[in-house]
């Protein structure tokens, strides 16, 4: 009697199956954070888009369906408000204010975060804690003591008052920041600049500032946005209606016999746009910085 062999129907040990390919699709997770992302940025933007579309609507077409769309586009809006409201001389008021401010505020500070990032002496400590402190003290409470010290010095109801006042409370946070980076700075930069003959000014402008450029696009955007939207101290500081900043001047459309609501939307398209073109801008220049060393 012949036996015959056949081959076991298991699979040997050592065989593994081939995994071809990838997966057809992104990961559960990443599709459910991908969704909450839009979802946000949907939420974030229709009042923005709400607040554009009302802005080129006209006043009695507004008031009698305040969600509507534009039937008509009232782009007129935009050049009462520009002419009529003032709202020219209120724009350059705050581009004169906001940035003289993030200039001398960002100057000053990088210069002592350099110093406290990368020298030790006595007493750095203490002073940098005093500089962080001042993150937790809000400003708006010593309004009192600077209204009195500024219509001593001749500073009310200036401009110049805006711009040292808004520069001195953008200094903790800047230098806070600005200090963290110039920390991360690789000693042997600084070691090699110097035995080239750079000296001390040559070797922060050239050497050390390009290397916190990201920090540097970082202070200067929060810094711009707070204080092109601050209120509080146009209000306190200011009583010429001339010197005025945007959002000041956006009370100029609520009068005693009503509100404006078409101007009122075209104002403040005006006063969020420059802050849309600063955002774009600044943000490409943070990325830029990040990924700069990337691939080398």
């Amino acid at each position: 009697m012949t036996t015959t062999l056949r081959p076991s129907p298991t699979t040997p040990a050592t065989a593994r199956p081939r995994r071809t390919g990838r997966p057809s699709g992104p990961p559960l997770g990443d599709l459910a954070a991908r969704l909450l992302l839009w979802g946000y940025a949907v939420v974030a933007l229709a009042p923005l888009a709400l607040m554009v579309l009302s802005s080129l609507r006209p006043e009695a077409e507004l008031r009698a369906d305040p969600l509507g769309l534009p039937t008509a586009p009232a782009f007129d809006n935009y050049t009462r408000a520009w002419v009529d409201a003032d709202f020219g001389g209120y724009f350059v008021n705050s581009l004169l204010v906001t940035t003289g401010a993030v200039v001398l505020g960002t100057g000053v500070s990088v210069l002592a975060a350099y110093v406290l990032g990368r020298y030790a002496f006595p007493g750095a400590g203490l002073v940098l804690g005093y500089l962080i402190a001042g993150l937790m003290i809000p400003i708006r409470l010593g309004i009192v003591p600077v209204f009195y010290l500024f219509d001593s010095l001749g500073l009310l109801d200036s401009r110049l008052g805006l711009v040292l006042v808004y520069a001195a409370s953008g200094v903790p946070f800047a230098v806070f920041i600005l200090t963290a980076f110039f920390r991360q700075v690789p000693g042997e930069l600084a070691e090699a600049a110097r035995i080239d003959g750079a000296g001390e000014f040559r070797l922060f402008a050239q050497v050390m500032l390009p290397q916190v450029r990201p920090a540097l696009a970082t202070v200067m955007l929060f810094q711009g946005i707070q204080l092109w939207n601050d209120f509080f101290f146009p209000l306190v500081l200011i009583r010429d209606s001339a010197k005025y900043t945007l959002p000041v001047g956006l009370t100029a459309f609520f009068t005693e016999y009503g509100l404006n609501q078409s101007l009122l939307y075209a104002g403040l398209v005006i006063t969020t746009l420059p802050l849309v073109v600063l955002f774009l801008l600044a943000t490409r220049q943070v990325v830029d910085g990040l990924t700069a060393g990337i691939g080398r």
